[in-house]
């Protein structure tokens, strides 16, 4: 349970480095928490094996991949071979759809104005990303502090005068590892920290993977935030108890009708946000709505075989020949979520406003 603290030094976990012939700069993330190591990624198998093994991963992150992979097809391959590079790295991971908003924007630059024109529109998705991960993070931040401001459960009330500080709980890493800085749904909870009034952040740990254990919980401790990290299954039984105040997470894809995709265990979190009668918010960028998308029956749900569920770190936890179920991501309905916040709008979906109001 670490100590409370202000934040940390600005984390850059996928960048592009400038050059003759430039290359992405990526945090390698299955080598943390233990290791923090960088991959030049110089080429497009590169990256798809990155991108396939999850070391980038999170919906904005996988955008500005894409877009940079644009640029390193159109710089390292004959042109004959560009097209099917560019299709290859767009269909890496199939939930996430800003993977494809992503090269999709490269790949149109590209046909219209070269590479110089492929390169510009991949920087300016990076720092435009930054800057919607700032204000998503002040949007949400400020609709806490709403949601809460009328809350009078007695085990909740502040000591002492001022604003109460805010208990929150996030599921799988949606903080800067998952975007170029900050994050979504973990930015969130990182400007309410900045505003000194994170009283507590639960994680869970996030299996098969363990992206809370591994990659939520480190960035926590690396801002300083007070947390505890709890077993997926003790999820509802904290909210159930009155630790929460309020949920978030992210989203890899929103539908027209308000539907998300998210890591597997959300639409668990949503339930019993729902039964514990606190608000339950999605935090993503506009870019991660999908209007083509008519509901999250249309989302196509990554599996990612048995092997991450039957072993852990490469030892066996189940008996030789066990298949596994292993949906990478599930869909939770739009009636479940109190807001999708994005960096221009709050969505009340709950209530039936849909995401193209």
């Amino acid at each position: 349970m670490p100590a409370s603290g202000t934040g940390a030094q600005r984390l850059r976990p996928i960048d592009w480095v400038d050059g003759p012939e430039g290359y992405l700069r990526l945090l390698d993330q299955t080598r943390l928490p233990g290791e923090e190591h960088y991959l030049r990624i110089d080429n497009v198998d590169a990256l798809i094996d990155a991108i396939r093994r999850l070391a980038t991963r999170g919906a904005p992150a996988l955008g500005v991949a894409g877009a940079f992979g644009v640029v390193l097809a159109a710089q390292r391959l004959p042109a004959g071979d560009v097209p099917a590079a560019i299709a290859k790295i767009r269909s890496a991971r199939p939930t996430a759809v800003n993977l494809a908003v992503g090269t999709d924007l490269a790949a149109r630059a590209l046909a219209d104005g070269g590479l110089d024109a492929a390169l510009s529109a991949a920087k300016k998705l990076r720092d435009d990303d930054i800057l919607a991960c700032a204000a998503m993070a002040r949007r949400g931040a400020d609709e806490i502090y709403r949601a809460v401001a009328s809350d009078i459960r007695a085990d909740h009330r502040p000591t002492g005068t001022g604003p109460r500080p805010v208990k929150l709980m996030t599921i799988c890493n949606t903080g800067a590892l998952a975007a170029v800085e900050r994050g979504t749904a973990l930015g969130v909870l990182s400007e309410v920290l900045r505003d000194g009034r994170l009283a507590h952040a639960y994680a869970c740990e996030t299996r098969p993977l363990l992206q809370g254990a591994r990659l939520t919980a480190w960035e926590l401790q690396r801002m300083g935030a007070p947390y505890d990290l709890i077993v997926d299954s003790a999820a509802a039984s904290t909210m159930r108890r009155g630790y929460v105040d309020a949920v978030l997470a992210g989203a890899d894809r929103i539908a027209a009708n308000g539907d998300t995709a998210n890591k597997i265990g959300t639409f668990a979190l949503a339930l019993a946000a729902r039964y514990a009668g606190i608000p339950f918010y999605i935090v993503a960028p506009e870019t991660t709505v999908d209007l083509h998308t008519a509901s999250g029956d249309d989302i196509d749900i990554e599996d990612r075989g048995s092997y991450e569920i039957v072993s852990l770190a490469g030892v066996a936890i189940a008996p030789e020949g066990t298949t596994a179920l292993n949906p990478a991501f599930d869909v939770t309905p739009a009636d479940l979520i109190t807001a999708i916040i994005t960096e221009r709008r709050t969505i009340r979906t709950g209530i039936g406003q849909r995401p193209d109001a």
